[in-house]
């Protein structure tokens, strides 16, 4: 029997993203304590970022503002633009430019959902449009902020579109010289284990013997530590989302003035969907499909058509993802975080979402000692894998709710052997009644009521849901849209053109409070 020992020490294993969003957590958070604890990132100097998207959403904006970064330097260092939906275009009819969004800002009049379902089509309008002011200020052109309002703040929710490496640069160097975070570039070569599966120690290529009281795998898809040392199986979820590939450029604008969408562009195609990205210097592409579906010819010829003249004499990356989870993300004394716990397609940024909230997870719940660790890691391994097939259900819940069935992917992503039984069920349910509050009980559902509603009816979902609308309900659904237009044109007084919006905040900054 091992003696109780307290934490003191944590290697993390892997740069990146995510590699340096844990260290930055950890770092803010255990730093607080009395007796501190070190945090230690070791990478190797030779192994670049995948940064398969570079797509957020509004947590990232929370994350920052905890760790004290400015929201202006975040902007002018990583080539930052602002996101505040994603749009959804040929998901219900290829090639018709339909479009719905998914919006970040709250629904205004979501209580209004079940008058405007019994509207008659020609009538309701998209249902985003008649909810929430969002929508029409980001087609429009505008972001979501005004220059008065201070760091963090806005006149709707939003995210970032960043420069993945940029940002990773970013956290490196506000993690060391802010948080005390100790950076060492060296290349792990093996790992001693023992007879329980804890990791004892890292042998290294220039930098000796590491050791730590918890180590944290950011290997990426390589899993070095959960997976080939600590032996935790693989989760493949590959029969439910079947995009596993992605074909990937970055681009630069015709000239300066080019407008920048405020909005990630989803256009979904034959054996996937192409991802379209404004950052302020140059725009990021890629192309995610089923290589199940598609040959990687047939991808990069898919993806050559949609970006026309500026594909001509260019080479795409090609990355290959594994669909899934572990079995467990902890195990032992090693936490897995990033593609080395999992990874689905980046449909709704989950990946850089999953690395913030199960990073600030361990951060939050970080054991005291050995005796304690394996009841933390119990629950947290319950949260992480429920948290994996909560976001599995929201993406699968696009394809399945999608009205296109032009080719076998689409086809095929409608059977109901795909489907998850907990996501069958929920879409059995809100045939007859609308989504609620307590269709969502979780504290890890990332995406809860307003995500849902945005996409099921978004993309049209059938409601069987008949009822008489009485005057009065008439009348307040007239109100509601004479208040939301009002609205809508007293923000587009206040704000400014998304593109000019950034160039503003490069040249003056944002005020503090």
């Amino acid at each position: 029997m091992t003696s109780r020992k307290d934490i003191k020490s944590v290697v993390i294993v892997g740069g990146g993203t995510a590699g340096w969003i844990s260290a930055c957590h950890l770092a803010k958070k255990l730093n607080a304590r009395t007796p501190q604890i070190q945090v230690m990132l070791v990478e190797s100097p030779n192994i670049p970022t995948i940064g398969v998207g570079e797509g957020t959403v509004p947590m990232l904006r929370e994350t920052l503002k905890y760790f004290g970064i400015r929201e202006d330097d975040f902007i002018h260092r990583c080539d930052v633009t602002f996101k505040q939906s994603v749009k959804f275009i040929d998901w219900n009819e290829p090639n018709s430019g339909e479009y719905y969004h998914h919006l970040f800002d709250y629904p205004y009049f979501k209580d209004f959902t079940s008058t405007w379902l019994n509207k008659s089509l020609s009538d309701r309008g998209r249902y985003a449009d008649l909810v929430s002011v969002q929508g029409h200020l980001i087609d429009a052109g505008f972001g979501p902020k005004a220059m008065t309002q201070p760091q963090y703040r806005g006149a709707m929710h939003y995210a970032y579109h960043l420069d993945a490496a940029k940002f990773t640069k970013l956290l490196t160097e506000f993690g060391v010289e802010q948080l005390g975070v100790k950076h060492l570039l060296a290349e792990v070569i093996d790992t001693k284990i023992d007879a329980q599966g804890n990791i004892l120690e890292l042998y290294t290529d220039n930098a000796g013997v590491l050791t730590a009281d918890l180590y944290v795998d950011c290997t990426g898809f390589s899993a070095q530590l959960i997976g080939s040392a600590c032996n935790v199986p693989f989760v493949d979820k590959s029969d439910i989302l079947f995009v596993d590939s992605a074909l990937v450029v970055q681009l630069p604008y015709e000239d300066k003035y080019t407008p920048i969408p405020c909005f990630t562009k989803s256009t979904a195609q034959e054996a996937g969907w192409i991802w379209d990205i404004g950052l302020s210097e140059r725009r990021g592409v890629g192309y995610v499909y089923s290589s199940q579906y598609s040959s990687i010819e047939q991808a990069e010829s898919v993806l050559r058509e949609y970006l026309g003249k500026a594909a001509e004499e260019i080479s795409f990356r090609h990355i290959p993802m594994k669909v899934g989870y572990r079995e467990k993300s902890w195990q032992g004394n090693c936490v897995a975080i990033g593609l080395s716990s999992g990874f689905v397609e980046p449909l709704e940024a989950t990946g850089l979402l999953m690395f913030d909230a199960t990073a600030r997870m361990l951060a939050e719940c970080f054991p005291a000692n050995t005796d304690v660790m394996p009841l933390v890691a119990n629950r947290y391994n319950q949260r992480v894998s429920n948290a994996w097939n909560r976001v599995i259900d929201f993406i699968k819940l696009h394809y399945v709710t999608a009205k296109r069935m032009d080719t076998p992917f689409w086809v095929d992503n409608k059977n109901e052997i795909s489907i998850p039984d907990s996501l069958k069920e929920h879409l059995e349910l809100w045939r007859y009644h609308i989504p609620t509050a307590y269709d969502f009980t979780s504290t890890l559902e990332f995406f809860n009521l307003e995500n849902y509603l945005y996409v099921l009816y978004g993309s049209d979902f059938e409601s069987k849901l008949k009822m008489t609308l009485n005057d009065e309900e008439e009348r307040l659904f007239s109100e509601m849209t004479d208040k939301l237009d009002k609205q809508v044109t007293l923000l587009k007084s206040q704000l400014l053109p998304h593109r000019e919006l950034i160039e503003r905040i490069k040249l003056y900054g944002i005020q503090l409070n």
